[in-house]
């Protein structure tokens, strides 16, 4: 079963060498205590933190650093670029209108990369 991913959730994308932690944009929803994300906690550096360097060939600046270094694969720090929402989203659930962000859902990266939700950011309590 798919969980809410909300904030402190940590992510990996597929090209970067560090994970990161969403941040959520600001809410009325709270789930586990912490504000609740949906599909349109997309948006770079404000909500996708970098994650370390990257290491697509794609993305011009590795391009070009991995060019002058005659062809060896040179990692550039990151600069995330997601231009799309994360998909699909819970199908039943909505957040401030919008599909409630699972931790099944993907992010991807113009230069390739595929942001996934390692961590949801949830935490369960035991009640005595």
């Amino acid at each position: 079963m798919a969980k809410q991913v909300c904030m402190g959730a940590m992510m990996q994308c597929s090209m970067g060498m560090a994970p990161s932690s969403l941040v959520p944009t600001p809410k009325t929803v709270m789930t586990s205590g912490v504000m609740a994300a949906n599909i349109m906690d997309n948006i770079p550096i404000m909500n996708i933190p970098p994650f370390g360097m990257c290491q697509s060939p794609s993305n011009p600046v590795v391009a070009a650093a991995t060019a002058a270094a005659l062809g060896v694969l040179t990692p550039m720090p990151c600069v995330p670029a997601t231009p799309a929402p994360w998909a699909p989203g819970a199908a039943t659930v909505l957040v401030c209108g919008m599909p409630a962000l699972n931790d099944s859902s993907k992010l991807t990266c113009i230069w390739g990369g595929s942001i996934s939700i390692n961590f949801a950011g949830q935490v369960t309590h035991d009640i005595p």
